[in-house]
């Protein structure tokens, strides 16, 4: 696992405490419309009413004749009349436009105007009315979560609604973590400008003043004053190493502030982070790393005040090698925060190896999550192994701002700090932030949700990984697919011939319960579309995918555990084939993925079909 340098700047600033946490708190409701308004503002004009009638003015006597139709169609002039006559004063010429499925009428105006302008119109024609139910404008609605207007937003390849993103921006529809408290136990942070707004009072658990390179030991500033190492000073031999910054880069991920214009985008813009520093020169100590894990979560420690933001997720990006079976201190803070109600998530560890050797990733109760890189298959340095619940970005890094890792904020001194910066960063730690955000959605999304529950969600969730990443969990984290999970928002399966969306997610596959060809489209050029089959003992499954002519779609099969089996990624126009055969005594579930590689996409571009035979 990455190898922590931790320091403190040398000059403190003193916390703001209780109060400002409070207050912060207090204005969740009002940062929530805040993104939401920035995000994309809703339309402000309309040319549009939509009337409803209490009766239809007709008769039963006239319902039931053959003329129904001629009278209805006078009905509607007459009141087409009326209205006309109550928009005078407006200047406004109405014409009948259609009937919605509710019964009432949808009014076209000569024109587009403000929609109070229009409200007031819709007013009128209440009032002068009494046969009227309700009258209101016709809305111009936008989605609440456009791409945010952060510069380096383009950069964040982990978070777009793409193959090997977290399709983020859908989830942000639903929710943005307002009200939600995630702990970052890590180095501490900077109170960067594109952070510092998301921020809580939280603690430094460093018990050793030379490791918290900060003049003393614990206290209330969380602080990161870096972590900057001379050769030789952690052990004989070992190496000289610059301030990471470590902590500010996990909170970044996972809260930076969003559509500010400035920087980059967090998973969960309107969440709380709560710092509680651990990791100083040459790492951290398991006991003070426990102390704050049961802290955080809302556990009593001896002569350190109450936590009175306790938070719902925790994340630790952090770890060593030995397994959690060979020490219970982390087992036991561990079981304290679940019974607080605290998720409590955890990287893997960076040594390519199995995480039952890794603690405290390999601890009853977290989520152990490994790392994918930009390919989506395993990262290079990832840990794996039956204990890993699901996969997140975690990039690869060759060389600084490596544009393969993932980018957050940072402090840009190599000892002390000297001003914010950016940067990318590649392992574990990184991709642990990401389910640790999305965790924070859910729960803003569905406030009651049990630890159990939200795990539970993240792993049907997750979508079959688009390259080999074997032992990795259930799958790729989908934040979209997380957050409809938890709600109980499931796409049911298709009845007739025709694909239904959104079934980009496993959690949405179409399931496909008996042998036949299905019609689909290719929505974006991100699209993927995931189909299940129960396929039955003995059995051999056959997909056939049919592009159309100008389009290069390809088919992945995978394991129900994720795992890719096959592949067909032939050209344009080109059909696809994939096969296996059930060799087991039950049925096993297979997942089907088709995937945008060029070509059409669209209502009008994007059609394709897909043949399930067996």
């Amino acid at each position: 696992m990455k190898q922590f340098n931790t320091n403190k700047p040398v000059a403190r600033l003193s916390q703001t405490g209780i109060a400002v946490a409070l207050a912060l708190m207090a204005t969740a409701a009002h940062a929530e419309q805040g993104f939401a308004a920035a995000a994309a503002q809703q339309g402000t004009h309309t040319d549009q009413l939509i009337v409803k009638y209490r009766t239809s003015g007709l008769s039963l006597q006239q319902l039931n004749s053959p003329s129904a139709q001629t009278a209805a169609a006078t009905v509607r002039a007459q009141r087409m009349t009326q209205l006309q006559t109550s928009l005078q004063p407006f200047g406004a010429i109405t014409a009948f436009k259609r009937t919605t499925g509710l019964g009432a009428q949808v009014i076209k105006l000569d024109r587009r105007r403000t929609v109070e302008e229009v409200a007031a119109m819709a007013a009128k024609i209440a009032k002068d009315d009494p046969n009227v139910a309700y009258a209101e404008p016709d809305y111009i609605m936008q989605p609440l979560a456009a791409a945010p207007n952060d510069p380096r937003w383009k950069d964040q390849w982990d978070m777009q609604n793409s193959a090997t993103g977290i399709n983020l921006t859908k989830a942000w529809d639903i929710s943005t973590g307002s009200g939600v408290v995630v702990a970052v136990i890590d180095t501490g942070y900077r109170p960067h400008a594109d952070l510092a707004a998301n921020v809580l009072p939280g603690y430094d658990m460093i018990t050793e003043a030379t490791r918290a390179n900060d003049g003393d030991g614990r206290d209330n500033d969380a602080r990161d004053t870096g972590s900057w190492v001379a050769s030789g000073e952690c052990q004989p031999g070992s190496s000289a190493r610059d301030s990471s910054w470590h902590g500010t880069h996990v909170a970044g991920t996972i809260a930076a502030v969003t559509n500010n214009g400035v920087g980059v985008a967090g998973i969960a813009p309107n969440a709380k982070i709560l710092p509680v520093r651990v990791l100083g020169k040459c790492g951290g100590a398991t006991s003070d790393i426990a102390d704050a894990i049961v802290w955080a979560s809302g556990g009593e420690v001896p002569d350190i005040p109450t936590n009175t933001t306790p938070a719902r997720v925790l994340n630790l990006s952090l770890g060593g090698k030995r397994s959690c079976t060979e020490t219970q201190t982390y087992q036991e803070a561990i079981d304290k925060a679940i019974a607080n109600k605290a998720i409590v998530v955890v990287a893997a560890g960076n040594s390519s190896m199995d995480v039952s050797g890794f603690t405290p990733a390999s601890c009853r109760g977290v989520v152990a999550v490994a790392a994918y890189g930009k390919s989506g298959a395993r990262a290079s340095y990832s840990n794996y192994g039956a204990k890993i619940a699901l996969a997140g970005p975690g990039g690869e890094w060759e060389f600084e701002n490596d544009p393969e890792g993932i980018l957050s904020t940072v402090d840009v001194g190599t000892k002390d700090p000297v001003k914010d910066g950016y940067t990318t960063m590649a392992g574990t730690s990184m991709a642990a932030p990401h389910v640790a955000g999305v965790a924070a959605l859910m729960l803003a999304a569905k406030p009651s949700a049990t630890a159990d529950e939200v795990v539970s969600a993240l792993k049907s969730s997750a979508r079959p990984f688009t390259a080999s990443c074997d032992q990795c969990g259930s799958g790729m984290l989908d934040a979209y697919g997380a957050v409809k999970a938890i709600k109980g928002e499931i796409v049911q399966p298709p009845s007739g011939s025709s694909e239904v969306e959104p079934n980009d997610g496993r959690l949405a596959a179409n399931a496909v319960t008996a042998p036949k060809t299905l019609n689909a489209t290719m929505g974006t050029t991100a699209d993927l579309d995931y189909y299940s089959v129960q396929l039955p003992a003995g059995k051999t499954l056959s997909v056939a995918m049919a592009p159309n002519s100008d389009s290069d779609y390809d088919v992945y099969l995978y394991s129900a555990s994720g795992s890719l089996l096959k592949s067909s990624e032939n050209g344009p126009g080109e059909a696809d084939r994939v096969s296996t055969t059930n060799t087991s005594t039950k049925a096993q579930t297979y997942y089907i993925a088709v995937q945008h590689y060029q070509g059409g996409f669209g209502a009008a571009d994007g059609k394709y079909t897909v043949k399930f035979s067996w």
